[in-house]
This record gives C-alpha cells, structure tokens and sequence, in this order.
C-alpha cells in the first residue's frame, strides 16, 4: 500500500475581526481556523453583541448632551476634535443627531464627515460602534455614505479617538437643512429625506443657563427633559426631598412627572403650559438647580412622606436604552 503523504496547509490571508463576515453557527468560520463559526469568531461575535455597556458615554466631555442627542432632540449639530487631529483631506468632523436615510455617517463632496448619532448598532457598546463608523468615514471616498457594520471587538472607543479636553457644543436646529450645503440639487432621495424628517420634528430648544436641560414643544402641552450626571439613587433621594416639600416644580403651572432612564444617567421629565416657552423656563431652571444641589447634599434618610414621593417617581420612570 502507498504511503499516505503528509497534508500541507496553505497559507491563508490573515484577516481582522472585522472582515470576517458573519456565518451560520455551524457553518466553517470563514477565517480558515477549521473550526465552526459559533466556536471561533462567532464567540467573540456573540459576546459583543449582548455585553451591553450601560453607560457608553461616560468620560466624555459633555455625557448628558451626548445622551440628549441620542434619544432626545431631532435636529442638532456639535463639532468633534479628534485626539490626533484631522487627516488633511478632512475639514471637519460633525456629530449630527440624525442623518439622511438614517446612513450611519456621510463623507461630503468638500471631504467633512458627518457622524450619524441616533442609528441602530450592532453590539452592546455604542461608543465602540460610533468610533468604527468615524474611523471609517475619515477614510470613506468624498461624496459617499457609510454603512452600518460590526464593529472589531477589540476596536477603539470614542474616549479612545476624540480629544476629551475639548468641550462638546450642541447647536439645535429647527430642520434638518444641515444635511446639505445646497439643497436645491441635492438628490431626490435625500430632498424627499429631508421633507419627511422636518415634518416630523418637534420644536426644541437647549437652555442656556443649566448643562443639558432641553425644551420642546407638543401641541397638547411643552416639556422639560433635563439629562443629569448624578448617581441614580442619590438624584431620586433628591427628587423626592422636593417633590415632598413642593419644591420641585419650576413654576407656576409645572410639574414633575417622573424621569427616563438612557445610557445610564437618568432624566427629569417636567410638563410645562403650552404658553410656556424655553426662555420662560431659564430662570426657574437654575433656580431648582441650587435647591437641587442641597437636597443632593442631604445624607439623612427619607422620612414617609419623602419615601411615598419616591415610589410614585420611580413607578413612572421608562428606561429607553
């Protein structure tokens, strides 16, 4: 019988995380290893895709306007500084709340990248998600959109890219007119785009006087949606110090009526009259931001009735991420 001659192996491309594609779990992983998807790459996939990082913005300069961004104003704008700096062939780099057909980012025609924050991602860590999406849009041929992908588990942050010394500055818009320079020759796709989404948009504007604190306007009544950096048990102690000393309105007319939940900071909710506008509520908002500040400072433990105020502004809280 013939000798059986030794198999060699071909050498196979090496290839990153990320250009792995995605496989059934018991199909080859397509890296070459010889081993099944759901045992190899597929591990790593699955692990990012449920290890949710609650609170995915932290440590970056203006969190709560991050937050805000992403679940909560329409149309709103803020430039980014990279830690390295831009590329050449970049002019700037913009965070915009929302993009045309919802595209994660867009590289313009002059070469700026616009980075796309309300999109749906496809792991757990939405800064590791954003952070991809740029390093690609930098790179992306001008005039072109970015799509969505999995990103490399191993990948940098936003933390890891963006200069976090300089402060982040939301600008609101009324529209959405910021998509294009020129939207008399922009394409129909992204004309009828836009039509929709500014149809679609709720006025809001961002208060001057406190951190992340945004009106808007419905057609029943306005509101007050206020993302705030403290610790979720000591801001709800808080809350219900004064909503049980009838101190946590912010004047005549308003009320507290519970908060949100979002990438990990929690959110006051206040119904205001719908006469009421956002210039109307600046001085009342830094007002209850000094009673606020000393409830937070208050150590001793609720009384029955500060506790039942509690309760009722937990049981109305809603977690959106």
């Amino acid at each position: 019988m013939a000798k059986k001659r030794p198999q060699t192996k071909a050498e196979r491309p090496q290839l990153s995380d990320a250009e792995i594609p995605v496989v059934g779990a018991r199909e080859p992983c397509p890296c070459g290893s010889g081993r099944r998807y759901k045992a190899c790459h597929g591990r790593a996939a699955a692990h990012a895709v449920t290890e949710l990082v609650h609170r995915p913005f932290e440590g970056l300069p203006g969190e709560c306007d991050w937050v805000a961004l992403r679940e909560l104003v329409p149309a709103a704008t803020a430039e980014l500084t990279l830690k390295d700096g831009l590329p050449a062939d970049v002019p700037s780099v913009t965070l915009a709340t929302v993009l045309p057909m919802a595209w994660p980012a867009l590289r313009r025609d002059d070469g700026s990248v616009l980075l796309g924050l309300q999109n749906d991602t496809a792991s757990g860590d939405l800064s590791r998600d954003l952070a991809d999406t740029l390093q690609r849009a930098l790179k992306a041929a001008p005039g072109t959109p970015v799509q969505g992908r999995r990103a490399p588990t191993d990948g940098p942050r936003l933390q890891d890219v963006l200069d976090l010394s300089a402060p982040l500055e939301p600008v609101v818009h009324s529209g959405f007119e910021f998509w294009v320079p020129d939207a008399e020759n922009a394409t129909p796709e992204v004309t009828a785009s836009l039509e929709r989404a500014n149809a679609a948009a709720i006025p809001t504007a961002r208060l001057t006087g406190v951190d992340a604190a945004y009106w808007c306007e419905t057609p029943e009544k306005n509101h007050l949606r206020w993302v705030m950096p403290h610790p979720e048990e000591q801001l709800l102690d808080a809350l219900a110090r004064l909503h049980a000393a009838g101190r946590s309105h912010l004047g005549e007319g308003t009320r507290l009526v519970g908060s949100f939940r979002a990438h990990g900071v929690i959110v006051p909710v206040w119904d205001l009259p719908s006469g009421v506008t956002a210039d109307d509520v600046e001085k009342p908002a830094t007002e209850f931001a000094e009673r606020l500040a000393a409830a937070l400072a208050v150590t001793e433990p609720l009384t029955v009735d500060e506790r039942k105020a509690r309760g009722g502004l937990t049981n109305r809280q809603v977690t959106l991420s």
